[in-house]
């Protein structure tokens, strides 16, 4: 008898005693099938003469068949286009809040100075439009934009709020790596999400509070338990992490290798071998992956390594036996035709010189007991104090380079700093691994990581954000905000 995946969860639950009944004998039954990967809209603004439009809106989305669930999205129900832009442009973005509350959209990842950064400064009220002017002025990358309402993050992402940008550039374009949208360059948002009779829901509770909200099903680009079909060559795989808080730790589950060739700030110098990548809320990655050979193969993640495991819906087994959470299941169509090969050198990067550095600063993630009560003090900060709008924690010379050292309380924290690029110094006072090289803008830090960081955008009018990016944790506090002048 073949072992399906239908026939395992049932055997499973009937094998343990567990009833079919409620909400995950629903699920169960109703999400069974795979579905395609839904591919986001691309919106190249050089072909809307480098005005693009996004309206944030309420909405209805069917994630199950037959069921409705209300959500938020960038130009419709769920999520929002995929924006193109070239560097060296200079891109009107008119967004316009149809909501009945309050947002911003911040542009993460994007060097831009503060008053565009999209930032709790940036309030879009209800009714209105922002139109800021984005420079790009970046290598090529891969970048996301969300909500970053003060107060409200945690809850408008998780309703849909969140899309990803493309910076692409010459020196990119020369490498000839797989381009051609949706095809043979994926976007994959992956989440996690609550459900109750096919209904999205939002978790509460100090569970939710302590450790962010974490889901019971998968998803990628709004598509439960999905399928792509891609050709049978070499393909380029844009991952972002865009969950409130779960970490997926990545691999395919035949144990084939693929190349990761960009972090966060874009094209490492060369392409890293590896069979497997961790990825935190916040984190983005490109890998080239080979399907020459024509076979399925599912990309699956492990238990979230951040808190204690937490039953998920698509199951798989790995390579040494235990359970894996499917991602994707990839479907090679054709015959390999294709010579494009993964390039030896990529971009050769600039170096800064650590001892150029003029300050070091040091940031401690913190959760105090008040923070398991949710009460407002004691609770959820950087370096023992919460969050207040109305307070500039640091302030930094334009053109400075500082040393940053972070570390988290009780659990990894992934740490974000808004308008800049950084690169790793050690772990611990070790050298960094492998997987922390390349420009980053978010890192994860538990024990002491250093960050060696050059300030190029001002910030004077509207400070920056450091934050942890576990949303839930950013909502009730741990984040600091700074000036550049």
């Amino acid at each position: 008898m073949k072992l399906t995946r239908r026939s395992f969860l049932t055997a499973t639950a009937l094998a343990g005693g567990v009833a079919l009944a409620g909400p995950f004998a629903w699920r169960l039954a109703n999400a069974a099938e795979p579905r395609e990967l839904k591919i986001p809209e691309l919106i190249d603004a050089r072909h809307h003469g480098q005005s693009v439009s996004l309206r944030v809106q309420p909405g209805k989305t069917s994630f199950f068949p037959g069921r409705e669930s209300e959500t938020l999205g960038y130009n419709g129900s769920y999520l929002g286009p995929t924006l193109r832009v070239h560097r060296g442009d200079d891109v009107e973005v008119a967004v316009t809040n149809a909501l009945s509350e309050d947002t911003t959209v911040h542009w993460h990842g994007l060097l831009i100075p503060g008053e565009l950064d999209g930032g709790p400064h940036q309030t879009i009220p209800t009714g209105a439009t922002w139109q800021p002017v984005l420079p790009i002025r970046q290598p090529a990358a891969t970048l996301w934009y969300h909500s970053h309402a003060h107060g409200r993050t945690a809850e408008q992402v998780y309703a849909g709020l969140a899309g990803l940008m493309i910076v692409t550039d010459d020196e990119e374009k020369a490498l000839e790596l797989p381009s051609e949208y949706g095809v043979d360059d994926i976007p994959l948002i992956m989440q996690d999400r609550q459900f109750e009779n096919g209904s999205l829901v939002l978790p509460q509770g100090m569970r939710t509070r302590m450790h962010g909200r974490r889901g019971d099903t998968l998803m990628v680009n709004g598509t439960i338990n999905p399928f792509a079909r891609v050709p049978a060559r070499l393909v380029r795989l844009r991952l972002v992490n865009g969950a409130n808080a779960r970490v997926f730790d990545l691999a395919f589950t035949d144990g084939r290798p693929f190349h990761w060739m960009a972090s966060e700030g874009g094209l490492l110098e060369r392409p890293v071998e590896l069979r497997s990548l961790r990825l935190a809320p916040g984190e983005r990655a490109e890998i080239l992956v080979d399907f020459s050979d024509g076979l399925p193969v599912t990309l699956a993640t492990g238990p979230d390594s951040n808190v204690p495991r937490m039953r998920m819906m698509e199951r798989t087994a790995d390579l040494t036996g235990g359970e894996r959470d499917a991602v994707v299941r990839f479907e090679p169509q054709g015959a390999e035709t294709s010579v494009v090969k993964v390039p030896e050198q990529l971009l050769t990067h600039e170096r800064l010189d650590p001892s150029t550095a003029i300050r070091r600063r040091r940031f401690e993630m913190t959760m105090g007991m008040g923070s398991m009560m949710g009460s407002g003090s004691g609770g959820f900060g950087i370096n023992g104090r919460s969050f207040d709008i109305g307070r500039v924690d640091e302030r930094v010379g334009l053109g400075d380079t500082e040393i940053w050292e972070v570390s988290g309380a009780m659990m990894a924290h992934p740490f974000h700093i808004h308008g800049v690029h950084f690169t790793v110094l050690s772990r611990n006072g070790s050298p960094p691994d492998i997987r922390d090289q390349g420009l980053r803008d978010t890192i994860v830090a538990q024990e002491p990581v250093e960050l060696l960081v050059q300030f190029l955008q001002p910030a004077e009018n509207a400070p920056f954000m450091y934050h942890c990016h576990i949303l839930e944790h950013e909502n009730n506090g741990m984040m600091g905000q700074f000036s550049v002048s």
